[in-house]
Parts: structure tokens; C-alpha cells; sequence
């Protein structure tokens, strides 16, 4: 099963994490069920861009996007190369490396 590492959130994983998902599994679902507790306001039917993540590392071996998760990361803060919905992707059989954005389209943090 790949790893992914999730580099330190402030509020949602001040510590980082590495956690085991497996292969063709989503993203989304295998953040909460390790007690991340990653925006996912749509229900992961890829509706909203509140589970947006960026992937630093490993993403070759991810699903690709399609046009509707093109579409969703146009409302997505902070979007850049390395941005995906982590309800859209699907673990692929290499270790992965994801960052959580400071900010997501329904809450924004300010410290």
C-alpha cells in the first residue's frame, strides 16, 4: 500500500502524517477515516473545491484529472500545478506527498 505523507497543517495536522492507503482508494476518504478532518461539504461527488490539496510529490503515479475536476479547482484558493481534489484522486501504487492549502473555499484561518 502506498504511504502518504501529509506535511504539518497548523489546525488540522499540526504534527504531519503518514498514513496507508490503498491503491485506487480516494484521497479524501483515506484522510478522514485517519482522523483528518479535510472539508468535503459536496460529500466527495467532486461539486465543490473544499477538499482541495496540493500533491508536492508522487503524483505521476495518481489518476488523472478529468474536464469536472478541472472545472471544480477553478474555485479552489491558493490553486497551483500540484492542485487536486482529493475526493478525485485515486491512490496509485507509489508513495504520495500532500500539503492541506491554509485556506478552502468555505472556511478561511487567519493567525
Amino acid at each position: 500500500m502506498p504511504i502518504v505523507h501529509l506535511l504539518p497543517h497548523p489546525d488540522l495536522c499540526p504534527r504531519g502524517l503518514d498514513i496507508e492507503i490503498k491503491t485506487g482508494k480516494s484521497l479524501c476518504e483515506g484522510l478522514l477515516k485517519a482522523g483528518v478532518a479535510i472539508e468535503h461539504a459536496c460529500e466527495m461527488v467532486c461539486a465543490c473545491a473544499t477538499c482541495h490539496v496540493h500533491v508536492r510529490e508522487g503524483s505521476a503515479s495518481l489518476t488523472e484529472t478529468d474536464d469536472e475536476e478541472n472545472d471544480q479547482l477553478d474555485n479552489a484558493w491558493g490553486l497551483d500545478a500540484q492542485s487536486r481534489l482529493a475526493c478525485c484522486v485515486k491512490l496509485g501504487t507509489t508513495n504520495i506527498t500532500i500539503e492541506l492549502p491554509r485556506h478552502t473555499r468555505n472556511h478561511a484561518w487567519e493567525h
